[in-house]
Parts: structure tokens; C-alpha cells; sequence
């Protein structure tokens, strides 16, 4: 079925290769990172210069997380390099690019349109991609985390799949002793000083109830419940079920491990279904569960929003064309061919129910309210130095370098002047 899709877009393209490069007037070069699936995009890029001869489009590709990705483009952007005409951007960075002016408002592009346009999509990623009116960037894929777990583990030992982290500790724990085999892992989740650690943090404390900030943004990290995500993780890692060596883990990490066979079950990103499911080293394909988050409660699962999205640089010299290709990146067409190609959850509520879209991801069919219930992270220009106090205490805190108290001190202290 996924060759039969991209057959039929990619079956002119090939015999169009060379012909293409010679028509092509307008070169635009695309920056993505490692992880958002380049292989996929490239094979999209090739159906869009089967239908437009005269452009050309280069992929480049950099950066395995989200933090190496902006650090690179820091640079590129605050010089004004023109060398990069559409950038893929975390679902956290709109409002940072549209307060240093790197992208292109889309308004006048989409013109009349605009309005039906954004009203497609799902509604946290409209929300995400208009600041202060305008419009910065258009949606790629969506993203929510989700539990995997090792469906076949699950049911070899009598263990349903956890609604609350109770269930999950004391399930795993069972069929842990019972498998007795060093190298599996109960549970992991980003741990690491990167960006998947801040939900880490967040995923529990709105489950609690809690926010980061209140609604006129002013800090409101206090009591109780903000340290209760500390202790969440302190007893998973005391009773064994989180692994030793929870403050290295990344988000990939997770998912080579689970992958292996070396791993129960992982707190992740949509793009891993398709691996396990289809990757030629696969041990698990077939094995797999995939449920909300568990909770404190039955019932009160929260889960980040990911996604990634488009953006034109501000400084390119292709604008007009860059657009038209950003529009068919961010179309119906694409988002079912990511989500057959890549497990990439789709923009459009629609796509969810297409029957090839199902057939290749059959979770989807409950993914939908979970992708649109997902919490933001802070929305904020000084996004960056948020997540770096919140992931570099979280770290810590795993590490075994800070207690909760000295790590919540310190997060406190240092976004109270953020959000003030």
C-alpha cells in the first residue's frame, strides 16, 4: 500500500529527473532536522518538482534534536543568510521567530484565503502559528506523546495497559521480576538536558492540575503540586523501573531501545510507530500497544503538543515560491502521505479517518482527541531560556546532582523574572 502511494505520485518523477534539472529557474533549499523523517520529506519534494519543472528543491538536513536545530539557525538567521528559503521549526518556536523577525508573514500570501486556510487545520496548530495577529508559519505534522508498551509482555503476564502511574510502576515491576533479564528496561523517558525533558516535567504537573503560569502570565509554580512531578520520577527511579541512567536518555535513544526489545514501555512521539513497525532491525513489530498517558487519576491524562511547522525566512530571495511550496507541504495530500510514510500525525481532523491512513496506523483512530486536548508549553519570546532552567533542573534532579527542592528552588527563582 505505502509503494503504491508514492508510485503513483513519484512515477513521473523519475523519468523527469534529469529534464527537471535542466528547467529548473528557481532553486529553494529546505532545512530539516534529522529526526522529523528527511527521507520522507525528500520523497515529498520529489513529487512537488515532478509538478513544478521550473523550481528546484534541496533538502538540508541538520541537528538530531531540537536544541542542535535552532542553536544552527541562530547563527544562519542573526546574520541574515539568505541561503535557507523554508525552515522546519518546533511547534515552540512561532513565537520566537515572529519577535526576531526571521519569518515571513504569511498573510498577504494566503490573502482572501487566509481565514478558510487556518480553519482546517486542527486547532492548537492554528493557534500556534498566528502571533499577534499574523500568520508565521503553516503546520507539518502534528505530535502528542503517548505511551508504547510492549503489548505482547503485557498480556504474557496477566498486566493491563496503566491508566494511572500506579498501575504502571506496579505492571511493569511484575513483569520485570517475572522476565528477569538485566537489560530490559521498564519505562524511560526524555531525561537528558533537551527539549522532551521539559514535558517530563509539565506531563505530570497539569495532570495534577497545576500550570506553569496563570492566565495574565504570571509565574505560578508554587506548593505542592509543583513538586509532585520530582517525586513521580524519584519513585519510578527508586524502585527500579526507570533505568539508572534516566539523565542520558533522549528522545531517539527511547525509541532505539524499545525498538531492540531492551525496553517495556516509553513515554514518546508519534514517528515511533512506524519505526517499530517497519524498520528491517525491528524486534517488536507486531508487539506493540500504543494508550494515553497514565495519570494520577483514571481519567486525567494530560500529554505536550509537538508538531513541527513551516516557516519562510525572512531573508530569502524566493519568497513567492518558497510559499507556494510551503502550502503543499502543509496540504491534505501530504499530511495522509507523512502519516502512511512516517506515522506523522496529521494537521487536518479529516486525515484521521482516511482508510489507508488507518490501515498503515491503526491507533489513530483514538489518537485525534488526544492530539487536540494536548497542552502547550509556554508561549513566549524567551522560550529558550524557559526550557533551559526547566530541563537543566529536571536533569539534575535525575542525576542525582540535585534534590526536588534544591531543583524547584532554582526553577523558581529563575523564571520568576520571565514571567513577572
Amino acid at each position: 500500500m505505502k509503494k503504491t502511494l508514492v508510485t503513483a505520485l513519484l512515477g513521473a518523477a523519475l523519468s523527469m529527473a534529469a529534464t527537471g534539472d535542466l528547467m529548473a529557474q528557481t532553486t529553494l533549499r529546505i532545512f530539516t532536522g534529522g529526526q522529523q523523517r528527511p527521507d520522507v520529506m525528500k520523497q515529498i519534494v520529489d513529487v512537488y518538482m515532478q509538478r513544478n519543472p521550473g523550481v528546484k528543491v534541496e533538502v538540508e538536513v541538520g541537528g538530531a534534536t531540537s536544541e542542535q536545530q535552532q542553536q544552527y539557525l541562530n547563527t544562519v538567521l542573526a546574520s541574515r543568510d539568505s541561503t535557507l528559503d523554508v525552515v522546519l521549526i518546533d511547534v515552540i518556536r512561532p513565537a520566537q521567530w515572529a519577535a526576531a523577525q526571521w519569518a515571513e508573514p504569511l498573510d498577504s500570501y494566503l490573502g482572501a484565503e487566509k481565514d478558510a486556510t487556518m480553519a482546517r487545520y486542527v486547532a492548537a496548530y492554528r493557534e500556534a502559528n498566528i502571533v499577534n495577529g499574523k500568520v508565521i508559519a503553516l503546520p507539518y505534522f502534528a505530535d502528542a506523546q503517548f505511551l508504547y508498551y510492549r503489548k505482547d509482555l503485557f498480556e504474557k503476564h496477566g498486566v493491563q495497559p496503566p491508566k494511572t502511574w500506579t498501575e504502571l510502576r506496579d505492571g511493569l515491576k511484575k513483569i520485570m521480576d517475572a522476565e528477569k533479564n538485566p537489560n530490559l528496561s521498564g519505562f524511560q523517558t526524555a531525561g537528558a538536558p533537551i527539549e522532551g525533558t521539559v514535558c517530563t516535567y509539565l506531563v505530570p504537573l497539569w495532570e495534577l492540575g497545576g500550570q506553569l503560569t496563570d492566565a495574565s502570565g504570571k509565574l505560578t509554580l508554587t506548593g505542592e503540586t509543583a513538586r509532585k512531578p520530582f517525586d513521580l520520577w524519584g519513585d519510578l527511579k527508586s524502585s527500579g523501573v526507570l533505568p539508572s541512567n534516566i539523565a542520558e536518555i533522549v528522545t531517539d535513544r527511547m525509541r532505539q531501545n524499545y525498538q531492540a526489545g531492551n525496553l517495556i514501555s516509553t513515554m514518546n512521539w508519534g514517528y515511533v510507530w512506524n519505526r517499530v513497525e517497519n524498520d528491517a532491525d525491528s524486534v517488536v513489530k507486531g508487539k506493540t500497544g500504543v494508550v494515553p498517558m497514565p495519570a494520577y487519576e483514571a481519567g486525567k491524562s494530560a500529554t505536550c503538543i509537538g508538531g513541527w511547522q513551516l516557516a519562510v525566512t525572512a531573508f530569502s530571495k524566493n519568497k513567492a515560491e518558497a510559499v507556494k511550496l510551503v502550502r503543499f507541504l502543509s496540504s491534505p495530500e501530504v499530511s495522509k502521505m507523512q502519516a502512511i510514510l512516517a506515522s506523522h500525525m496529521p494537521v487536518f481532523p479529516e486525515v484521521y479517518t482516511d482508510p489507508e491512513v488507518l490501515k498503515a496506523n491503526p491507533w489513530f483512530k483514538d489518537a485525534l482527541p488526544v492530539v487536540q486536548t494536548a497542552r502547550s508549553r509556554p508561549v513566549t519570546p524567551r522560550y529558550n531560556e524557559v526550557s533551559e532552567i526547566i530541563r537543566t533542573n529536571m536533569n539534575a534532579f535525575l542525576a542525582g546532582t540535585k534534590t526536588a527542592d534544591a531543583a524547584l528552588s532554582d526553577m523558581q527563582s529563575r523564571l520568576t523574572p520571565i514571567f513577572k
